[in-house]
C-alpha cells in the first residue's frame, strides 16, 4: 500500500479520531471498551470519515505513558474488528511493537507523533511493514508526557521545515519508501498559540513540498481560546466549529488530510471546498 492508495484526488481526506484511552483531553474514557470503540468508529465512517485513527495512549500535556502491553490490548482488537468491517485505519502510536502488531492486524497507516524518534526500532518496523507512515514535528527531550516546553525559536516555520528534512532523510535511509511518507506540522505539541497560527498560515508552503501534509488541529487549546477570549464556553467540545473552519482552510490550501473528532462538520467543510474549487475550475 502507498499513500496514493489512500488519497482522494478530488478532496482533502477526513481522518476520524477514536481514542481508546481513559485520559484523552477530549473524550477520554468514553471508548475504552472495544465494542464501544468499534461502534463509534463505524458511526464516524457513516458520518463521512475516510479512515479512522485508533490511539491507545494519550499525548495530552501531563499524560502518563501506559505500558506497551496495555496499549496493544487497547488498539489491536479495535483495528482488527474495523479491518473485518472493511474500514481503513491508522494507528496513533510511538511504539514499534504496537505499530508492528497493528500492521499485522490490518492497519493502513502508522501515525507516530514523535516522528519516529521515541522508539529506536520504529523506522525499521515502518520499513519492514511497508505501509504509509505519518511523521510529526515535536521538539521535546521526552515523549509522551508534559515535557517539551513551548517553542521559543525565532522562526517555528523554518524549524518545522528543517525537522521535516531531517525526519524524511532518516526514514528513507532506514528503508522507508518516499511514496509512503506523510508529514504533520504538530499543531499544539510544544508550541504556543502564535506558533500554531504561524504554521497554519504557512500551510501552502508545506503543501508545496514533496510530501502530503496532515493537519491535526481538532479541539486544541489554541482553538478553544477563540471562544474563551470572547467570554464564551471554551471546553474542547466547544471548538468543533473552529476546527471545521481550520479544516476548510486546510483543504483549500491543499492538505492531504485533516484529523478530527467531529467528522460531520469537517466532512462538510472539505466537501464545500471541493465543490467550490470544482465550480471554479469549470
Amino acid at each position: 500500500m502507498r499513500v496514493s492508495d489512500l488519497t482522494n484526488p478530488d478532496r482533502c481526506l477526513v481522518m476520524g479520531i477514536v481514542n481508546v484511552t481513559d485520559d484523552s483531553f477530549s473524550d477520554g474514557g468514553r471508548y475504552t471498551d472495544v465494542d464501544k470503540a468499534v461502534a463509534h468508529a463505524l458511526a464516524l465512517v457513516d458520518a463521512g470519515a475516510d479512515l479512522i485513527d485508533v490511539g491507545g495512549e494519550s499525548t495530552r500535556p501531563g499524560a502518563t505513558r501506559v505500558s506497551a502491553q496495555q496499549e496493544l490490548e487497547r488498539v489491536v482488537p479495535v483495528i482488527a474488528a474495523l479491518r473485518e468491517a472493511g474500514v481503513s485505519t491508522s494507528v496513533d502510536t510511538m511504539r514499534a511493537s504496537v505499530a508492528a502488531a497493528s500492521a499485522d492486524a490490518g492497519v493502513s497507516l502508522i501515525n507516530d507523533v514523535s516522528g519516529g524518534l521515541a522508539d529506536p526500532e520504529m523506522f525499521a518496523v515502518m520499513a519492514e511493514k511497508d505501509l504509509p507512515v505519518c511523521l510529526m514535528h515535536w521538539r521535546t527531550d521526552r515523549f509522551g508526557d508534559a515535557a517539551g516546553s513551548a517553542h521559543r525559536g525565532a522562526d517555528v516555520v523554518a524549524d518545522v521545515h528543517e525537522t521535516f528534512a531531517e525526519l524524511t532523510e532518516k526514514a528513507i535511509r532506514a528503508g522507508i519508501s518516499p511514496e509512503n511518507i506523510v508529514l504533520d506540522p504538530g499543531l499544539g505539541f510544544a508550541k504556543t498559540a502564535v506558533d500554531n497560527w504561524a504554521l497554519l498560515r504557512a500551510l501552502p508552503e508545506f503543501v508545496a513540498g514533496e510530501y502530503p501534509i496532515l493537519v491535526g488541529a481538532s479541539r486544541k487549546r489554541f482553538l478553544t481560546a477563540i471562544r474563551g477570549d470572547r467570554g464564551l464556553e471554551a471546553s474542547p467540545l466547544d471548538a468543533d466549529a473552529a476546527t471545521a473552519a481550520v479544516s476548510t482552510l486546510s483543504a483549500q490550501a491543499g492538505a492531504w488530510c485533516v484529523r478530527v473528532h467531529d467528522v460531520v462538520s469537517s466532512r462538510d467543510a472539505v466537501d464545500v471546498v471541493a465543490a467550490w474549487q470544482g465550480a471554479r475550475h469549470g
